[in-house]
């Protein structure tokens, strides 16, 4: 019992460590445009914040379409703004955690991996709205957001390839699943160096036998998505995205075995509490008897 106190103590102080290293001038929210009163109390009430706590910023349908217009049918862009995020900067190598909810086209996979093509490696992002919407105009509000916090702008063409990338790698999951969307496009994006020289037929048919690992079969439509999306990031710092890929799958892969041995250790506590308990209770059984 001493250890499994022990244990239950440490993660406490790491818990409360934690929330004293949240900057809340590292932190801003924004919110859209359209959105009423009552509504953005809702979103603040899953960001688990009050208003006013950290900077608000707006974001407009005018902001999103700069980024959708073109990448997505116009009905997934609508007229209002809807979608909102909350996200704190973090320090360099901490990774990405990535949330969403009432979003219904775009996982929080999808987000975190867009974000990685536009250069945010580091960063805690909740994408809420008050009710469900596609989430395909979230990413633009993060761009903003992380701009101020930086105070440096992300490049321009990194910022489109990064929506492109989230549209396609969700019209992508529609047919396959999201799984299996998200890790084809990564699978690329660790090849890309490789890609840049091959021709589109050659590059074809290295999307399929990457898809075959996963059992899945692309259609010629989607096999052209993405050709173009390859295409797109060739054009970027390719070295660097593969690098950051990969820091994103390794901070995925620890946060799994984290969480698996948290659920162990909650197993074992509570097995040997019960076995304690029961011993108890026999202990009482066997003196009144």
């Amino acid at each position: 019992m001493k250890k499994i106190t022990s244990l239950i103590l440490a993660l406490m102080l790491v818990g409360s460590s934690v929330c004293y290293a949240d900057n809340i001038s590292d932190s801003r929210t924004v919110i859209g445009a359209d959105l009423d009163s009552d509504e953005i109390a809702t979103v603040y009430k899953s960001f688990g914040i009050e208003r006013g706590e950290v900077k608000e910023l707006t974001v407009t349908n005018a902001d999103e379409r700069k980024y959708l217009e073109g990448q997505v049918d116009e009905s997934l862009i609508g007229t209002r703004s809807i979608s909102c995020i909350y996200i704190e900067a973090q320090g360099s190598g901490e990774g990405l955690d990535v949330s969403v909810e009432n979003i219904t086209w775009c996982t929080a996979d999808m987000y975190m991996n867009a974000m990685v093509t536009a250069g945010i490696t580091d960063a805690n992002v909740k994408i809420v709205a008050p009710y469900k919407v596609s989430g395909t105009a979230a990413l633009t509000g993060i761009y903003m957001a992380y701009e101020d916090i930086t105070g440096k702008k992300l490049d321009e063409d990194a910022k489109l390839v990064g929506t492109k990338e989230l549209t396609i790698t969700a019209e992508l999951a529609d047919e396959i699943g999201s799984a299996d969307s998200t890790a084809i496009v990564n699978e690329l994006k660790l090849i890309l160096d490789q890609t840049k020289d091959m021709t589109d037929d050659e590059l074809r048919e290295q999307i399929k036998q990457i898809a075959e690992k996963y059992e899945v079969t692309l259609n010629d439509s989607q096999i052209d998505q993405l050709i173009s999306l390859c295409r797109s990031l060739e054009k970027l710092d390719v070295s660097a995205l593969k690098e950051k890929v990969e820091q994103v799958q390794q901070y995925i892969k620890n946060i799994a075995d984290t969480k698996g041995s948290v659920e162990k250790f909650l197993s074992e506590a509570a097995d040997t509490v019960t076995e304690f308990v029961n011993k108890v209770i026999d202990f009482f059984k066997n003196l009144f008897d």
